[in-house]
């Protein structure tokens, strides 16, 4: 006996806001399997606002609620009968974060969950690996968004450690370099403390820009990138001006900036962890979402 749910996750992170879409497959006696159906993803940088002027202006406000009401059509008509928002650091940071997310459900229905950190660690690290981590091996998971960066430790298949940072793509682009080298040196600390212990450890990334650069290496599903190949991307990339990562490498403006400060925590992690290789299984907080939603632990 075959059933097929649909379910949704609206993910609202500090530099883009997505629609994920997907296909639960239960079969009686087997794991259910999760098959994503649509991903749709809006470009709205929220963490310019938040992070910057510590609250959402009236245009991104306005933005959000037309992308809601669009996500809110797009999940009728793909018949999705459960979906969960969540949103991240630059909503919980803005100021008037709550206000903007009470004018959202007003106007839209659609009522969005700002949750923290550490929540929002544990619905990443929910995700079932089982098919990428083996259990007599070490991991160091870097989820790295706008806003923030989640670093969970796994140690034969279980759970050692897990700690947010206010340390994301869009943060970085615009703090001082004397806020990012603070914030980088506490991130340091804590993945050396964390990771010491572990002979051979290697990394799990997910986020967009790492998924981004996991096709540009033209590498197939399951086929991990090694640090040398990351460096030499990075520095790569670092050369390059915003214009020409937009016209010779084909990225998106929203996209084309954030991509270093990106690669380097990715790089670092796997630097102060001793890490030589970083798995990619294209996975974040809305396959978490999903996840959790039909597990019943939303």
């Amino acid at each position: 006996m075959l059933e097929i749910k649909k379910y949704g996750a609206i993910d609202i992170g500090s530099n883009a806001v997505r629609l994920l879409v997907s296909n639960v497959i239960i079969e009686k006696g087997k794991e259910p399997k999760f098959k994503k159906s649509a991903l749709i993803r809006v470009p709205i940088r929220l963490g310019a606002d938040a992070f910057v002027n510590g609250k959402i202006s009236e245009e991104n406000t306005i933005r959000m609620i037309d992308a809601m009401e669009a996500f809110k059509l797009l999940i009728k008509i793909h018949g999705v009968e459960r979906y969960k928002a969540c949103a991240t650091s630059a909503m919980r940071e803005a100021e008037n974060g709550q206000d903007v997310a009470k004018k959202i459900l007003k106007k839209t229905g659609i009522k969005i969950d700002i949750i923290n950190g550490k929540e929002e660690a544990r619905i990443i690290s929910s995700i079932d690996l089982k098919e990428l981590i083996q259990s007599d091996k070490s991991y160091l998971y870097v989820d790295v968004g706008g806003g923030s960066t989640e670093f969970t430790v796994f140690s034969e298949g279980k759970i050692v450690n897990s700690k947010s940072f206010k340390m994301g793509t869009v943060r970085l682009l615009n703090n001082s370099k004397a806020e990012n080298k603070v914030k980088f040196k506490s991130v340091e600390k804590w993945i050396k403390e964390n990771t010491k212990d572990y002979k051979s450890i290697s990394l799990i990334g997910s986020g967009g820009n790492i998924n981004k650069l996991f096709k540009m290496s033209g590498r197939t599903e399951g086929n991990p990138i090694s640090y040398i190949y990351l460096n030499a991307q990075y520095q790569f990339l670092k050369k390059m001006s915003y214009q020409d990562r937009i016209t010779e490498l084909s990225l998106n403006p929203d996209r084309a900036d954030v991509i270093v400060p990106a690669t380097k925590i990715y790089l670092s992690a796997m630097k102060w962890s001793g890490a030589r290789k970083i798995f990619v299984p294209k996975i974040g907080l809305s396959d978490g979402i999903i996840k959790s939603l039909y597990h019943n632990k939303l």
